[in-house]
């Protein structure tokens, strides 16, 4: 069975952190609308969707930063941001009914978001939400499953996968000024970015489909020339509050 594990937005939204970007007004019943047809996108491709509550969480919706679900195990994440941390409770009861559980010790931070999983490599961005401490408890919980993680400077943007996402098996989609794509030694093929759409490296693989936002058209056009099979949808709501296609779920077989 193929989980999508989503969080409804929250009605306070507007309260969410924002970091690089600036703050606009951001609307909440089309902020809902958006997230409608993001999940009702997932179910078109044959994921069943479990949403958890809001509870007044402005983030919330961003659920991806909560945890890391790899094949074995859930690993409950650390957030960056204070105000955040309260989000993991209702993933983790969530997430225990499909796989057992680990956690991030509040000694360090790290946020989902900054993880790109490629096979057994978990790529990790040291970024202001993700600490070379709470990137160390990471290695030491995986590495008895026979994971390596690598660890990976991220500057001018808020987290990894904002910079670097995969669109296709070994194929990455990347803003060579935020990531090199020498840092990714096992990946065989690269798209870049256009240089006017800096924030188009987000994008959420699954199976044979990409999906993508709309708001960077000529980074899709790009996406498609190359043969990349996608479907458009339109979070410009969600981007208000630096959220980007692949925040809003967390993906996994069950």
């Amino acid at each position: 069975m193929k989980i999508a594990l989503m969080r409804e937005v929250s009605s306070n939204i507007s309260d969410c952190e924002i970091t690089n970007i600036t703050r606009k007004p951001i609307d909440y019943d089309i902020a809902m609308d958006q997230h409608r047809n993001y999940a009702d996108t997932l179910r078109d491709l044959e994921y069943k969707t479990h949403m958890i509550k809001a509870d007044n969480l402005p983030d919330s919706v961003f659920i991806e930063d909560t945890a890391i679900v790899l094949d074995e195990i859930a690993v409950i994440t650390n957030p960056g941001v204070a105000s955040r941390r309260a989000e993991t409770q209702a993933v983790a009861e969530a997430l225990h009914i499909y796989r057992d559980l680990e956690y991030i010790k509040p000694t360090g931070t790290l946020d989902g978001g900054d993880v790109l999983q490629l096979g057994r490599t978990l790529y990790v961005g040291k970024s202001c939400r993700s600490s070379a401490v709470g990137i160390a408890l990471l290695r030491e919980i995986v590495k008895p499953l026979d994971y390596e993680v690598i660890s990976l400077p991220v500057e001018g943007c808020l987290h990894l996968k904002s910079a670097v996402s995969l669109v296709a098996e070994n194929t990455l989609l990347l803003n060579p000024t935020w990531v090199s794509p020498d840092d990714f030694s096992d990946i065989e093929h690269f798209i870049t970015v256009h240089p006017s759409e800096p924030y188009g490296a987000n994008a959420l693989f699954l199976e044979n489909t990409t999906v993508y936002s709309t708001e960077f058209p000529k980074t899709r056009r790009k996406l498609i020339n190359e043969g990349i099979n996608m479907i458009s949808i339109d979070i410009s709501e969600l981007a208000k509050a630096e959220g980007e296609i692949t925040c809003c779920s967390i993906i996994f077989d069950f």
